[in-house]
């Protein structure tokens, strides 16, 4: 039999309900994090350590929240004042870690530009023409990708290469080309990529799925805030009920 009657009755299961879409954010967050830190993956030797701590960050919470809410469905369905009690200070503490992981997503925005410049500029002197290795297949990789040649510009490579001529990623090489193709920092050569660097365009890509984890955490932080309201309403009212003396 039920201990709770008419609005308590009516949050417990609104409490429950709540808990089914806990289930879900949680499930939400874990997507969230391992595409991210797939994309970064891509790029992780251009990327600073902490562009991968925030999406494992939040694969944890996600894993966390699916857990916990068996405290929450469980202990509202049976009016459980320690299940529930737990749920509430669980949720608490995820409701924490989800807003700093917000806002840390939020900061690694505003630092993706200066963190990116540092590891593209000190990764060049790692190019080479000769031997392919990592750094050389993802410059390459980049430069195509995002039209771009150098990290402000194309004369970075000068002091790199020792001289005028670039990577051929840094040109469109001409359909049905035969032979030798050279790439050359001329404000003539029409196969230049655009003659901009890569580090707005490369840069803007990683801070956008920066921005993604920083929202997630900040919106799905925000419901678990009322979900800790409804389970601390549901923990005092079952405690008045049972007559239970101590904590809340």
């Amino acid at each position: 039999m039920s201990l709770l009657t008419g609005s308590a009755n009516a949050v417990k299961y609104t409490l429950f309900g709540f808990n089914l879409i806990f289930l879900i954010t949680g499930i939400i967050l874990i997507a969230v994090g391992a595409g991210v830190g797939a994309v970064y993956t891509g790029y992780e030797i251009f990327l600073a350590s902490k562009f991968f701590s925030i999406p494992t960050f939040l694969i944890v919470i996600g894993a966390f929240i699916i857990v916990i809410t068996f405290f929450g469905c469980w202990g509202a369905l049976k009016e459980n004042y320690c299940l529930i009690l737990s749920f509430s200070v669980m949720l608490f503490i995820i409701f924490i870690l989800e807003l700093a992981a917000g806002i840390s997503g939020y900061v690694l925005r505003t630092d993706a530009v200066s963190l990116i410049r540092t590891s593209l500029s000190e990764s060049m002197s790692s190019y080479k023409n000769t031997t392919e290795n990592p750094t050389t297949v993802l410059w390459d990789d980049v430069q195509r990708d995002f039209n771009c040649c150098g990290v402000d510009n194309s004369t970075d490579w000068h002091k790199v290469l020792n001289n005028t001529e670039l990577p051929l990623s840094c040109c469109h090489i001409p359909i049905g080309a035969i032979g030798t193709f050279s790439c050359m920092d001329d404000i003539n050569n029409v196969f230049l990529n655009g003659n901009r660097g890569c580090l707005s365009g490369f840069a803007d890509y990683i801070a956008a799925h920066a921005v993604s984890l920083g929202a997630a955490g900040v919106v799905i932080a925000v419901l678990q805030f009322f979900g800790v309201i409804f389970a601390c309403y549901i923990a005092r009212e079952i405690k008045i009920r049972n007559g239970i003396s101590g904590f809340m």
